[in-house]
């Protein structure tokens, strides 16, 4: 049986012919795309509450230029819409930069369990990015995201130093083989401002090496995937397996 999928993309660049072709590996769903802001806010509201499976894979919220960076936080409508799903039990799946998204809207970040940061500010120094970083990921909970996983499989992909709350997640996977220390990876307020892969002056505590969790704020899943920056990571074998898994587990069914 068809099943439906609506994706949210928009605000941070990926390249779509890969990630398409790795939507259409993961099974029979019937997808619809919606960007931000050219539609995904206004369109979204009825689209989330009547989709089986819900993909975040947006960075909404911000606007970025002149080495600034502006945020606003979503539509009240939209707000309503996520939250209207959550309560019904109906989950959803948050990959990648949707970490950074909507850094005006506390609860977001309240139900993924963490926040990549642009900016300094109350929450403290700006968070770090670093991309084509080949590690092992372990997995680390029996869990129907992780079915069918081998204990342990490569990968490569960018890698994000920001503030993470594990007592708010189930975590499914963890990153090892690389440390998350300041000292390797690079600043994002630095890299807003012109100076890509920077780290001058920078500091911030050493992260969580956690890239994959079920949340335990939310009333519904929702599972977060840091896997995402590229097409490397998504013809991963193991990556592939366990978006689809985390799509059937979010929208009540059973991963295979």
């Amino acid at each position: 049986m068809t099943r439906s999928l609506l994706v949210l993309s928009g605000g941070h660049p990926y390249e779509a012919g890969p990630f398409d072709e790795l939507l259409g590996a993961l099974g029979d769903w019937q997808i619809t795309y919606l960007v931000h802001p050219e539609g995904g806010e206004a369109d979204a509201a009825a689209a989330i509450a009547t989709t089986d499976a819900l993909l975040f894979y947006d960075m909404a919220g911000y606007t970025f230029g002149n080495g600034c960076v502006t945020t606003r936080p979503p539509s009240s409508a939209y707000r309503q819409a996520i939250a209207a799903r959550f309560a019904a039990g109906k989950g959803a799946v948050a990959m990648h930069h949707a970490l950074a998204g909507w850094a005006e809207w506390p609860e977001w970040h309240q139900w993924l369990g963490g926040q990549f940061h642009y900016q300094p500010g109350r929450h403290g120094p700006d968070s770090g990015y670093r991309h084509d970083i080949a590690y092992d990921a372990r997995v680390v909970s029996d869990h129907p995201v992780t079915r069918g996983l081998p204990p342990r499989f490569p990968v490569t992909d960018e890698l994000y130093l920001c503030p993470i709350d594990e007592s708010a997640f189930t975590p499914l996977v963890r990153a090892e083989g690389f440390a998350f220390t300041a000292d390797n990876f690079y600043s994002a307020a630095q890299a807003v401002a012109g100076a890509m892969f920077s780290n001058d002056g920078w500091d911030h505590p050493p992260g969580c090496n956690c890239v994959a969790w079920e949340s335990r704020n939310c009333p519904a899943p929702l599972v977060y995937l840091q896997f995402g920056d590229g097409p490397a990571t998504y013809a991963n074998p193991a990556v592939r397996r366990m978006l689809s898994n985390a799509l059937d587990y979010t929208s009540g069914g059973t991963p295979a």
